[in-house]
């Protein structure tokens, strides 16, 4: 009976009670929480439009900036977050809906962040007045923008891609649109989405400069963060401060990387479709950490079963239509569709005339015609730089994703380098085109594919990461050729994922093209032949008409490149190129 009482009483003890590791995972989130709860309090304090708000180049204050641009950039992979489960799914489920939102997507992802600065700025800072939150949302809001549209079109891709056996299951076991949502798509595109969300945060990084020390008609807003500090060094002329500011990103990279995307990585391991487990298991010592607690696992566990209620609850059950209504159904889906892609075709017109309409009126024709031809030269540049690195990338993006050990090496590295913002370059820049009298059209044409050439190598990593162990190694018993592995195997495997990064590259690169044409360094100014450089210098006039003529020539090349180059691709990826 004593026996049976002290075995009672050290389960309940063992239950109850925390142990060391309790109170140290609890001391680490609660430090967290107080970490984000004074950044919300720094977010909320007075300002007026005009006051200065002053920014130090003392490496001491690093710490605080760091913290202060981390925090804005999480609220906006949140976001982004969010619209690419609402809008990614709903244009990969509804035709209807694809046909907006997919070239809606390809035209924001190639306005340039000075775009979206001049427009929601004055709204943000007129919807909270007296406070900094205005220019905050603002800068969260142009971060959102580096980010989404990368994330919801590789969900979108893969969504589209689910294998049709995982489609078979949840017919049979009667999902509803929201459990399959949740147990059959988010599952299966968690890998290639988890890259793209690393490719995102550091893609905020790459435009930090932009959305932090903003100038629109010669009013300059310096919000605390690495971004207006990297901006106030490339003033000052002050190399030491750029050597601070790098440091300080490769260390705070390194430790959001530990605390949020290492642990994330090793838990999406199981969501990988395949029958071969890994050679090599992704460990994370948070997650290791929170493992060997006891009384937070078990918090934990309570709130794991409250996420499976969300997750199973019955919402958006489809109803099965009886057969005879069928042709009714299929004539009034081709009448609504029929109403539908009128709609469309009347409302883009209508835009498209009144966009002549109003330009034509106010700028001369000429001028449109120079900017047409600014336009073409960048776009010569976007597609000869992703030529260049999908020649260099694709093979090494494979051979990393082929590896798991390897890709928990390379997975900080190519953070930090895909995060590098090209401002940190301008010195060493300006001083080489300087000194040895070179032509700047030529040389400054690589800042733009610095931080998107990197969402070529972070998806191919994806699909490599994702192809079927069981396909590998009946390639190795087959005893295939090199050649015949790539093109019977893993270029039809990551064909889908490489082109979702191409064309997000390719979008991105548009929008690099106002930090790459224009280069500063103190007081010298280089300006390249572009059409980033030509909205660069108007946004900073104040000139909105010639900078709205300027992206929206931007959005039409980008338009067309997608119709004819990319979107083809895109559908033979689908279509053909589907390895699961």
């Amino acid at each position: 009976m004593s026996f049976l009482r002290n075995t009672f009483m050290n389960a309940y003890k063992g239950r109850v009670y925390p142990n060391y590791w309790d109170i140290l995972a609890l001391l680490f989130a609660l430090g967290l929480i107080a970490l984000l709860a004074w950044q919300a309090k720094q977010m909320t304090v007075p300002y007026h439009l005009g006051q200065l708000i002053p920014i130090s180049l003392d490496p001491q204050n690093l710490p605080k900036y760091a913290l202060r641009t981390v925090s804005r950039m999480l609220i906006a992979l949140f976001f982004s977050l969010l619209f690419t489960f609402i809008f990614g799914t709903w244009a990969a489920k509804n035709k209807r809906a694809e046909r907006i939102i997919i070239p809606v997507i390809d035209i924001l992802q190639s306005i340039p962040i000075l775009g979206f600065l001049s427009i929601t700025i004055v709204g943000f800072i007129a919807l909270f007045p007296g406070s900094l939150l205005g220019p905050e949302c603002a800068a969260i809001f142009v971060i959102f923008t580096s980010q989404a549209w990368n994330m919801a079109l590789g969900f979108y891709q893969t969504v589209r891609s689910v294998p049709t056996e995982l489609l078979d299951a949840a017919n049979m076991f009667h999902l509803s649109a929201w459990q399959r949502f949740w147990r059959i798509d988010v599952p299966f595109s968690m890998p290639g989405l988890l890259w793209n969300t690393m490719m995102s945060m550091s893609a905020g990084w790459f435009f930090v400069v932009a959305s932090e020390a903003v100038s629109v008609a010669n009013q300059d807003i310096l919000l605390p963060g690495i971004g207006s500090y990297i901006a106030l060094a490339i003033k000052a002329m002050n190399m030491k401060a750029i050597f601070y500011a790098i440091i300080t990103m490769l260390i705070v990279i390194l430790i959001y990387d530990q605390l949020l995307f290492r642990p994330l990585v090793a838990w999406a391991e199981k969501f990988k479709a395949e029958q071969v487990g890994e050679d090599r298991e992704v460990r994370s010592w948070v997650i290791d950490l929170f493992h060997r607690t006891r009384l937070l696992r078990i918090v934990g566990q309570k709130f794991n079963q409250l996420f499976d209620g969300f997750v199973n609850f019955a919402l958006f059950r489809t109803r099965f239509r009886v057969k005879e209504k069928f042709k009714i159904v299929r004539r009034y889906d081709k009448l609504m569709g029929m109403i539908w892609d009128g709609l469309i075709f009347i409302s883009v017109a209508s835009v498209v005339l009144f966009a002549i309409y109003y330009v034509l009126h106010n700028v001369p024709f000429s001028e449109v015609k120079h900017v047409f031809y600014l336009g073409l030269i960048t776009a010569f540049r976007v597609i000869v730089l992703i030529i260049l690195c999908s020649l260099l990338w694709v093979p090494i993006g494979v051979w990393i994703g082929l590896r798991p050990n390897v890709a928990q090496v390379v997975q900080p590295i190519a953070q930090f380098l895909a995060a590098f913002p090209a401002n940190l370059l301008y010195p060493f820049v300006v001083i080489f085109i300087v000194t040895y009298h070179l032509n700047v059209n030529v040389w400054v044409t690589p800042l733009m594919i610095l931080g998107t050439q990197w969402y070529v190598l972070f998806n191919v990593i994806a699909g490599a990461s994702v192809l079927p162990k069981d396909l590998l190694q009946v390639a190795d018993n087959l005893g295939l050729n090199v050649w015949l592995r790539w093109r019977r195997l893993i270029l039809p495997g990551i064909f889908p994922y490489y082109m979702t990064g191409a064309i997000t590259a390719a979008g991105g690169s548009w929008n690099a093209s106002i930090v790459a044409e224009v280069v500063e360094w103190g007081h010298t100014k280089l300006v390249a032949t572009g059409l980033g450089a030509y909205i660069t210098e108007f946004q900073a006039a104040g000139d909105f008409m010639h900078v709205g003529l300027g992206i929206g020539m931007m959005c039409i090349l980008v338009l067309i490149l997608n119709r004819l180059v990319w979107r083809p691709l895109y559908v033979l990826a689908e279509t053909r190129y589907q390895l699961l």
